[in-house]
């Protein structure tokens, strides 16, 4: 129904059932001196006033949708067919709850069960679950699972220092109260440091592949420390870039146990930070240790093919002790939004965008790295990079807003011993001009 405000009547009815005279009469435990103070309004404005004042607000915002951006960092500019908002935008999906009523929920649980399959497709994982509330949180669940695979006997998590930070911290926040011992933090340590220092306490060891720099890794050393956190029954985390996913290979195939990641880059835009949401896969020998929902398919009583809240680990739905999830309905609608996505896009297309994004990101930094004062970070890379500046990286990011350019993430206050050095993002919607135009900002400085 549309909206409609109570009248007088309706809140004097109100009023009356529960025993009140007035609307003051409910802010009576409210100390007098504070009920009602003084707002110093300025005088009421037409609609059309309002209209043109919010709009000349908004424009001060610095958008990706009007500005070259070449921030990413864990947020990423990707292009969303217009399909994926008109699916996600229809009232069946848009004011869904949770399907507790399999019998008049088949839409959703349908295509949750399609987002499950995707994840898993992209992955190489048995199973995933109905996602969570972003990649962090995603990655903090994962500890919490590896810790309860081994019935809380190991307390002991190898944390690359080249997971994104926020993501790290968390994961510190959530297992706060576990007592959780973290080590390989620390900066400069490589994946071969990581595997010497896995041992009997270690209950997981979680790296990001291409790490928060950008970095893909040598495979062999992957390979290598998957290999050593098996050998002493440790979990090995993956933390994913989806996109990366539809050029790079899967990391089911280099071993490991639980894959994450942000699925914003998925059909979800900016949107100035959430809601995001988590995807979560795993093997099927821990799927009654994964939290979140997973929805199964099945047959009803006609032999018809139906679909069912097949684990339902929320504490809502059984005893509060034997639960392992919190997770809300609103994330169903951003995983809904990547199964469109994805859906639209299918595996071509998938990497079709990655192979953009690897080879422009590839032709900026060889443009950059030409230029006086700049130096691009060795290694290889997928669609991010690090670069040196001349000058402290907010000054320059400065400098490229004032030529209507976002620039790269600052990572001075993350990874102080790469002095002055910004991550920058390249993505399919970055057109040759913005690189070109982003360059010759640059050079500006050098």
């Amino acid at each position: 129904m549309p909206y409609g405000s109570h009248t007088e009547a309706d809140r004097t009815e109100m009023l009356a059932a529960i025993g009140l005279t007035s609307v003051a009469d409910l802010f009576e435990d409210v100390p007098e001196s504070l009920r009602f103070p003084a707002l110093n309004l300025p005088a009421p404005l037409s609609e059309q006033e309002v209209l043109e004042e919010v709009r000349t607000l908004a424009e001060r915002n610095w958008d990706a949708d009007h500005h070259a951006c070449f921030l990413g960092a864990g947020a990423y500019n990707h292009f969303i067919p217009s399909v994926v908002h008109h699916i996600t935008s229809r009232g069946e999906f848009y004011t869904s709850y949770t399907p507790y009523q399999p019998e008049v929920s088949q839409g959703t649980l349908q295509a949750t069960f399609e987002y499950q399959s995707m994840i898993c497709d992209l992955t190489g994982m048995d199973v995933a679950n109905a996602s969570h509330y972003d990649g962090g949180t995603a990655l903090a669940e994962a500890i919490v699972m590896a810790m309860s695979v081994h019935k809380g006997q190991r307390r002991s998590v190898i944390m690359s220092g080249y997971i994104n930070p926020q993501y790290r911290e968390v994961a510190r926040t959530y297992t706060q109260g576990a007592h959780v011992r973290f080590d390989g933090e620390q900066p400069a340590l490589g994946l071969a440091d990581l595997a010497a220092r896995v041992n009997n306490e270690t209950a997981c060891v979680c790296i990001q592949v291409p790490d928060f720099l950008g970095r893909i890794p040598d495979w062999a050393d992957v390979q290598a420390l998957s290999q050593a956190a098996h050998a002493v029954g440790a979990l090995l985390v993956v933390s994913a870039n989806p996109i990366s996913l539809g050029l790079l290979k899967p990391p089911a195939e280099y071993g490991a146990d639980i894959v994450i990641g942000e699925g914003q880059p998925l059909g979800t835009s900016l949107s100035y930070g959430g809601p995001y949401l988590g995807f979560f896969a795993t093997r099927s020998q821990y799927v009654r240790r994964m939290a979140g929902r997973l929805v199964g398919e099945t047959v009803d009583a006609d032999g018809k093919r139906g679909y069912v809240l097949t684990l339902a680990t929320r504490e809502q739905h059984i005893r509060r002790e034997k639960a392992t999830s919190n997770i809300c309905t609103n994330q169903a609608l951003n995983a809904l939004a990547a199964a469109v996505y994805m859906a639209a896009m299918g595996p071509k297309g998938l990497r079709t965008v990655a192979e953009l994004c690897y080879h422009k990101a590839h032709y900026a930094a060889a443009a950059i790295a030409s230029l006086p004062g700049y130096r691009v970070r060795e290694g290889e890379f997928f669609n991010e990079f690090v670069v040196s500046c001349p000058r402290p990286v907010h000054a320059v990011n400065r400098h490229l807003l004032d030529r209507g350019i976002i620039g790269g993430w600052d990572l001075s206050g993350d990874y102080p011993e790469l002095g002055s050095s910004m991550l920058l993002c390249v993505t399919e919607l970055n057109t040759r001009a913005q690189i070109d135009h982003l360059v010759a900002a640059m050079g500006e400085l050098s």
